[in-house]
């Protein structure tokens, strides 16, 4: 009996680590939270600061090593722009009694607070608008793209002089001359938001110029070259494939007399030739869940699946791709890519890398705020839990099938040229 009563409690005390350590095991995340959770992670600490205007004050600033100079305060604009045009999808979903509901809500209330503080001139966090440098061209573009991706949440929450600040803002900005490349797709986005709240002083020319133009640079299988030429980089998912789409989308929607002339690229075409990007970005995915580095502005990190992100939460998938794989694939890509702390400074904000902290990554434009464009593969969030994007069961992308022998889409050439 006493034997028996000794090996009990050994046999206790040696079950009793392993059953305390499977007690403390944290519980498996779902994908959608694992997105969710770096999505607030990532905008928590620019939206509540910007909601009581100290973001500028209290923004741990970065810039490129080889700066080219510019005003460092556009920094602040580039951050809450491409920020915003990442996570609006998400923000408009209806509040919920879910974890993620109460962040949610919480980034809402912030992001109106925050809106409003970037064009109140008597807010220490009124953006850079002004000056002579164009690059508020640019990201201005960003919040037009937040207010068109879902207006209900954020531009329809604007009181009236807010609202006509952002419109005096973005027509302010005409001035400047867009470069002969993606650029002119940030003023032609800009131009195409303010045909959908206020059709009559729209510029309509710049749809015939940007629409054709972009046009004629498609070089066949998903790819446009930016400017008359292909460049080897990312801008075709960062810049080039939504804006037009989102912009070609704004002028078939709201066909005025005055419009109806203005381009005659369908849309339909535009996402079509998206979808065959897609189905390259997605290859480029390695069997380990990472991508190669290559071209000019590789910090902007999943920026780069932009493309991908849309069509996720709005025009489903080409041909090979599916729910399951795609979400797989850009799971494992945002578990690699930030498993780094050096992705993030002391206080909780993107700093200059790409899977880590790397500052000779970036180029002479490159300052942190510019890194909020990885916010824009988000987008999915938008989709709400029970849809097949966040339910469908886990699948191998290509790559993964193609380095385990097993079958995978053949692929080959599709032109897509008018």
């Amino acid at each position: 009996m006493k034997k028996s009563f000794i090996a009990t409690i050994i046999l206790l005390l040696v079950m009793a680590p392993a059953a305390l350590a499977k007690k403390k095991q944290a519980p498996v995340m779902t994908d959608r939270e694992k997105w969710a959770d770096l999505a607030y992670r990532i905008a928590a600490p620019v939206l509540e600061n910007m909601s009581r205007g100290e973001l500028q004050k209290n923004m741990d600033l970065e810039l490129s090593p080889d700066w080219d100079g510019r005003d460092p305060k556009v920094t602040y604009m580039e951050c809450f722009g491409r920020l915003m045009a990442g996570i609006t999808p998400w923000l408009a979903l209806p509040d919920d009694d879910t974890a993620e509901g109460a962040k949610r809500k919480q980034l809402r209330e912030w992001a109106i607070a925050s809106y409003k503080n970037a064009v109140d001139p008597e807010s220490p966090d009124c953006l850079l608008w002004d000056g002579s440098h164009p690059q508020p061209l640019v990201d201005a573009a960003y919040f037009a793209e937040s207010f068109m991706r879902a207006p209900e949440a954020t531009w329809q929450q604007l009181d009236s002089v807010t609202q006509r600040r952002y419109l005096d803002c973005f027509k302010g900005l005409r001035r400047h001359r867009p470069a002969y490349n993606n650029w002119l797709l940030f003023r032609g986005l800009i131009e195409a938001f303010i045909l959908t709240v206020e059709p009559e002083s729209a510029d309509n020319f710049i749809f015939t110029t940007v629409g054709r133009k972009i046009d004629e640079w498609y070089l066949g299988d998903g790819m446009y070259g930016d400017g008359p030429e292909l460049a080897l980089d990312n801008y075709n998912s960062y810049v080039i494939h939504p804006m037009y789409i989102e912009m070609l989308e704004a002028v078939e929607n709201n066909r005025t007399p005055s419009t109806r002339w203005v381009s005659n690229i369908p849309s339909e075409l535009a996402v079509k030739r998206m979808q065959r990007y897609n189905q390259f970005v997605e290859r480029l995915i390695s069997p380990e869940g990472t991508y190669p580095a290559f071209g000019r502005s590789v910090v902007y990190r999943l920026g780069v699946f932009q493309t991908l992100a849309m069509s996720a939460w709005k025009y489903g998938w080409p041909s090979g791709l599916t729910n399951g794989s795609v979400r797989s694939a850009l799971t494992r890509v945002m578990e690699n890519m930030f498993a780094d702390p050096g992705n993030f400074t002391p206080n909780g904000y993107l700093a200059l890398g790409y899977a880590g902290h790397q500052p000779n990554l970036s180029n002479s434009y490159t300052n942190n705020g510019s890194l909020y464009i990885t916010s824009t593969m988000f987008m999915p969030l938008g989709l709400p839990a029970d849809h097949p994007f966040w339910t469908d069961p886990a699948e191998e992308w290509t790559q993964q099938r193609a380095w385990s022998g097993k079958p995978f889409p053949i692929d080959g050439h599709v032109s897509l040229k008018r």
